[in-house]
C-alpha cells in the first residue's frame, strides 16, 4: 500500500518479463513495450489512485471512529463537569440557605430580646410611677376613714341647717335667709318662719 509508483512498476515488469525474439520482434517489442509501458503506467497510476483512495477512505473511517469516540469522551466529560458544578452549586445554595436561616434566627432573637427589654423598661417605669404617685394601702385606708368622717359630718350639718340658703341682702349687706312662705309662722309675735328645705 505504501510502495512508490516506481517500485510497483518494476515489480510488474519483472512479472511480465521480455516478449519474443529477433529483429521484427525487437521492433514490435519496442512499440508494444512503449504501449505496454504506457498502459502499465496508467494501470499503476490507477492502482495507486485506488490504493490512495482506499487509504483515504480508511483514514476517514478511522477519523470518524475517533471523532465518535472523542464525542463520547467529550460528552461524558461535559456531563461529569456539569454534574460536579451543579453539585457544587447545590452545596453552595444549601450553605447559603442555612446561613440565611441562622441569620434570620439571630435577627428574631435580637428582636425578641429588644422587645422584651423595652417592655420590661416600660413596665418598670409605669410601676415606678404608680408606686410614686398612687397612695399606699395604709394611706388609702386613712383617706377612706377621713371620707367617712366627713360624710357623717356633712349629714349632721345638713340635719342642723347646713343646707340653709343664706345671703347678704340690701344696701348694707345684711344677712338674710330664704324661708318657706307657705309654712306657718311661729313664736309669740309670729316672727319665726320655717327655713326653705326644712
Amino acid at each position: 500500500m505504501n510502495k512508490s509508483l516506481g517500485a510497483i512498476y518494476d515489480d510488474t515488469r519483472r512479472r511480465v518479463g521480455p516478449r519474443g525474439s529477433g529483429g521484427e520482434a525487437q521492433e514490435g517489442r519496442s512499440t508494444d513495450s512503449a504501449m505496454s509501458d504506457e498502459a502499465m503506467r496508467l494501470g499503476l497510476l490507477m492502482e495507486a489512485a485506488h490504493a490512495q483512495q482506499r487509504l483515504g477512505q480508511e483514514s476517514l473511517e478511522r477519523l470518524a471512529a475517533h471523532t465518535r469516540e472523542l464525542d463520547v469522551i467529550v460528552r461524558d466529560e461535559i456531563r461529569r463537569t456539569i454534574a460536579e458544578e451543579l453539585g457544587s452549586v447545590a452545596n453552595e445554595s444549601r450553605r447559603a440557605v442555612e446561613s440565611l436561616q441562622r441569620m434570620r434566627r439571630a435577627a428574631n432573637m435580637r428582636v425578641l430580646l429588644w422587645t422584651v427589654s423595652i417592655a420590661a423598661v416600660c413596665s418598670a417605669v409605669a410601676m415606678g410611677e404608680m408606686w410614686w404617685m398612687l397612695p399606699s394601702q395604709s394611706e388609702v385606708a386613712t383617706l377612706r376613714a377621713r371620707r367617712d368622717a366627713l360624710a357623717a359630718n356633712i349629714a349632721r350639718l345638713q340635719q342642723r341647717g347646713g343646707s340653709v340658703d343664706l345671703r347678704r341682702c340690701g344696701a348694707h349687706a345684711r344677712l338674710c335667709v330664704r324661708v318657706d312662705r307657705e309654712a306657718p309662722a311661729y313664736g309669740a309675735g309670729a316672727d319665726y318662719l320655717i327655713v326653705k328645705g326644712y
